[in-house]
């Protein structure tokens, strides 16, 4: 094997020592996968994940709202970008997670997606695309919708409330509800929906919320009178969002075993239309309801295997109206061969 020559070797050629001491740094910090000035300075090249939990709800002919939850990265997310079809329309902050999108056309599809980016200028995959109708236009509309009226409000436990208003009055009709804490819009919902869940929330802090109507035309009624909470203290597992009256059994046909699920999903003010499953401590499965999804008892079944007298754990929670999970049901048992 051939050797490297030894340092102390004679000094015949000193202007070869500073290239052999460059040619060894490089080499040990090939090794080691070390940067200039050390790991800590090394360039991050990651770009972060997709966010997920993306809503987009219409606001009026001309506006959108889009919605996402946090999105993760190695170092740390600096800022979100929101695309139109393959535009890009609105670049926010980290800090973040909600915007506004103007100049719509009336009566128009648009599908929307999010993307992270991070300081080094990394950006992420895009989030799940998300498609919104924008409503018809009204001519020369600048009357805008009545107060929201008997606002109400309860407490889900240390990070939710759920609020529900009256409905306003508009001579073309109300577009969306806005929702706001303090003085910053959080959530927006369509105007057929007069209830809604917000999450997110920190324990023990008290909160102001207050509703405006939106009109096709983007006239905005007056604010509702405030509604003051105060969420619970301390932490919890969620269940004040969670589905109820959760239940499972099995069922044995041709040959094989179903788990049966069935529940009342929980009152977050619209339909839920996608849950998470978990079989045994893990996920097993998502299941998203095409068409109308079922607001007063929803019920699945899924194959789980041949073998009578195995035992599983089951337990589902449901995707909330703001994009993010709910609390998990309590987990039910079930042994295939017989009744649980």
């Amino acid at each position: 094997m051939r050797r490297t020559p030894h340092l102390s070797t004679p000094f015949t050629r000193l202007s070869a020592l500073p290239a052999l001491s460059a040619l060894l740094a490089v080499t040990a910090c090939t090794l080691t996968a070390c940067a200039w000035g050390g790991d800590k300075d090394a360039k991050d090249v990651r770009p972060p994940a997709a966010p997920r939990g993306v809503t987009v709800q219409a606001g009026s002919a001309t506006t959108a709202h889009v919605m996402w939850n946090r999105a993760t990265d190695d170092t740390e997310v600096t800022g979100y970008d929101v695309y139109r079809g393959s535009t890009r329309v609105e670049r926010v902050s980290g800090g973040k997670h909600m915007v506004d999108v103007g100049g719509l056309k009336p009566s128009t599809a648009y599908t929307f997606t999010v993307r992270a980016r991070d300081a080094e200028g990394n950006v992420g995959e895009a989030s799940k695309k998300l498609t919104v109708t924008t409503p018809a236009a009204t001519a020369a509309d600048r009357k805008p919708p009545s107060r929201p009226g008997s606002p109400r409000g309860a407490v889900e436990g240390s990070r939710a409330v759920t609020l529900s208003w009256g409905a306003s009055k508009d001579d073309q009709g109300v577009a969306s509800y806005e929702i706001y804490q303090g003085t910053s819009k959080i959530h927006s919902v369509g105007g057929s929906e007069l209830r809604t869940l917000v999450t997110g929330l920190r324990p023990g802090t008290a909160y102001r919320f207050t509703v405006k109507a939106l009109d096709a035309a983007d006239n905005a009624s007056p604010a509702s009178r405030t509604v003051r909470l105060t969420t619970a203290a301390g932490r919890d597992d969620g269940r004040g969002t969670a589905p109820t009256d959760f239940r499972a059994k099995t069922r044995h046909t041709d040959g094989a075993y179903y788990i049966e699920l069935a529940w009342t999903p929980p009152d977050t003010g619209g339909a839920v239309a996608e849950y998470q499953i978990h079989l045994d401590g893990k996920s097993a499965t998502s299941l998203v309801f095409g068409g109308t999804a079922p607001r007063k008892k929803a019920t699945h079944s899924f194959y789980i295997g041949k073998e009578p007298g195995d035992t599983h754990r089951v337990r589902l929670r449901a995707k909330l109206p703001d994009g993010t999970w709910g609390g998990f049901t309590p987990e039910r048992k079930v042994t295939t061969g017989r009744r649980p």
